[in-house]
């Protein structure tokens, strides 16, 4: 496959579409491995805001963010009524081994298939937005979805080896 392809357009297919604030996103449903409650995460020292810490999956520790801070949008405080969520995808990193990560977000709406005349490039929105994590939009019921890169969104610089190195030292103890 054409990397360069993959970077600036969305293929069609299905796609989990879920929201953040007002705005809707879609990822590939065939990169969603589980979709659970919030729960707890244990925090991890010295992260990044937006990464929230890690949590155990049946044995396997596994990366959280949260993507409202991921995206620089307000916090969001807990409520009894709350639909937030963590979706554990998978991506590959920069050294092309496949990871897992979850991400917090307001709510999973629905699995959605996007057609070749869904799918449009990302607009140029000239300097003034950071659009390196758009692969695309796609039009849905009447609604644009952002459609996210989930390898160029997830792969952060050192974060992944400081958190695998400190799910080592907990399962060790």
């Amino acid at each position: 496959m054409n990397s360069s392809l993959s970077i600036n357009m969305a293929e069609p297919g299905k796609y989990l579409t879920f929201k953040l604030q007002s705005e809707h996103f879609s990822v590939p449903v065939l990169r969603v491995r589980e979709i659970m409650r919030l729960c707890a995460i244990t925090p991890v020292p010295r992260m990044p805001p937006y990464i929230k810490g890690v949590l155990n999956l049946r044995g396997k520790i596994i990366p959280v963010i949260d993507l409202r801070d991921r995206f620089s949008l307000q916090s969001l405080p807990f409520s009894e009524d709350d639909r937030r969520c963590i979706i554990v995808v998978q991506f590959r990193s920069n050294d092309k081994l496949l990871q897992q990560m979850g991400m917090i977000v307001d709510a999973v709406e629905d699995v959605a298939y996007f057609s070749d005349t869904d799918v449009e490039v990302t607009p140029d929105f000239g300097s003034a937005l950071d659009t390196r994590y758009i692969v695309g939009m796609a039009t849905n019921h009447g609604s644009v979805r952002t459609i996210l890169d989930l390898d160029r969104l997830l792969n952060m610089d050192g974060v992944l080896k400081m958190i695998s190195t400190y799910g080592s030292a907990t399962e060790t103890q």
